[in-house]
């Protein structure tokens, strides 16, 4: 027994030398050896994680929606000629002008970058009026590279929109969207020229619908966003995860020129009708019956002995205008018009532009304490007095 230990001890003493040295001296040997010995689990764990087929765009990319809609997005530079300052008496003298310089000119034009969207094949734009507004030269740049000179077809400086027109072949066109259907957190993306860097692409969801009293635009009714926005986005296109066009770029709250993730969008539905209007019309029609609106407090209200809480009070109405010889009087509050409530100043601009000239509109009225029902003969809007409804 004795020897039988003394066998097995010497043994066990060999294997831990040869083990030691192989380790020592030979360690790949024994990394094989365990690579091999573990082929079932090594295959297992790497499953999961097999890496994508190369070309296939993961689920939460927005590739397709920026490849079909970008070609119809262009950069519009806008330039403004100097205008010519009124001179001394000298200042035609080549003399006066070598020592002084030529003081009845500016030296440089005046230029501006924005966004448009080519909403037909006939080379039809979209853009904002600002973007154009007094411009002596509009130029397209389209991502192919093709330049045009654009034609200004016509401006509704009320919504901020304007229409263009350029005459080139092929032109890419972006299809047109449902921003009725929008909901708040739908994901949408901004596509633009921002500070002239070349087309960008951004993605954010939709913040806020119907947004108004803004102060922008004389009819309000903003998709707002949180997609980055910034200086020469413009014009540009709001799009779904489809590429439809929803909206029209138009402006940000900054308090630094840049992006803070608040962004507003003109609604495609407003583009559309705006666009039909100054290519068939050269105008856009809008309904107006004449009176000086003001949102209804409830301090008003409770001054006036009101029963209501929510309306627009009407502190003027235009002499000869629809809504006097309708009936209505200063110091009513409208509260419907055509069955629709209204709420707010914006609410009924926007309802009363949308009623067509010469139709008769029933407008809903809380007098005093009495409910009434007053029908107005709707005029056009006129031009000259954007501020009164």
């Amino acid at each position: 027994m004795r020897k039988t230990w003394l066998v097995f001890s010497q043994a066990v003493t060999v294997a831990v030398a040869v083990l030691f040295v192989v380790s020592t001296l030979k360690p790949e040997w024994l990394q094989r050896k365990s690579s091999a010995a573990l082929p079932t689990q090594s295959a297992t764990a790497t499953l999961p994680i097999q890496p994508a087929a190369l070309g296939t765009a993961p689920a939460t990319s927005y590739s397709g929606a920026a490849r079909r809609a970008s070609p119809a997005v262009v950069s519009i530079t806008a330039s403004k000629a100097p205008e010519r300052r009124p001179g001394s008496p000298r200042s035609d003298d080549p003399v006066f002008q070598f020592f002084f310089g030529d003081r009845s000119r500016q030296s440089e034009p005046q230029v501006g970058l924005g966004s448009g969207v080519i909403v037909s094949s006939d080379g039809y734009l979209l853009t904002n009026n600002h973007v154009i507004e007094g411009a002596d030269d509009v130029e397209v740049m389209l991502t192919d590279g093709r330049q045009a000179r654009a034609k200004l077809v016509g401006t509704d400086p009320e919504s901020d929109l304007a229409v263009l027109k350029i005459e080139l072949d092929r032109l890419p066109v972006i299809a047109f969207g449902d921003a009725d259907q929008l909901q708040v957190g739908d994901v949408v993306l901004a596509i633009g020229n921002p500070f002239g860097v070349g087309q960008t692409v951004t993605s954010g969801i939709v913040s806020a619908l119907g947004r108004n009293q803004l102060g922008i635009n004389t009819f309000e009714n903003f998709i707002q966003t949180d997609a980055a926005i910034n200086p020469g986005n413009s014009g540009g296109a709001l799009v779904d995860t489809n590429g439809a066009l929803l909206g029209i770029n138009t402006a940000i709250y900054s308090r630094t020129g840049g992006s803070l993730g608040i962004g507003f969008a003109i609604p495609v539905s407003t583009a559309r009708q705006v666009m039909d209007g100054l290519i068939k019309e050269g105008q856009v029609t809008r309904g107006w019956i004449g009176v000086e609106p003001r949102d209804l407090t409830p301090e008003i209200a409770q001054t006036l002995n009101l029963p209501i809480k929510q309306g627009v009070l009407i502190t003027g109405v235009l002499q000869s205008g629809p809504a006097s010889a309708g009936g209505l009087r200063p110091g009513d509050v409208v509260v419907k018009i055509a069955g629709a409530p209204v709420a707010n100043t914006s609410q009924l601009l926007n309802a009363v532009a949308a009623l067509k000239p010469q139709a008769v509109a029933v407008i809903g009225v809380q007098r005093g304490n009495k409910t009434l029902d007053v029908d107005v003969t709707v005029a056009q809007r006129p031009k000259a007095k954007p501020l009164r409804q």
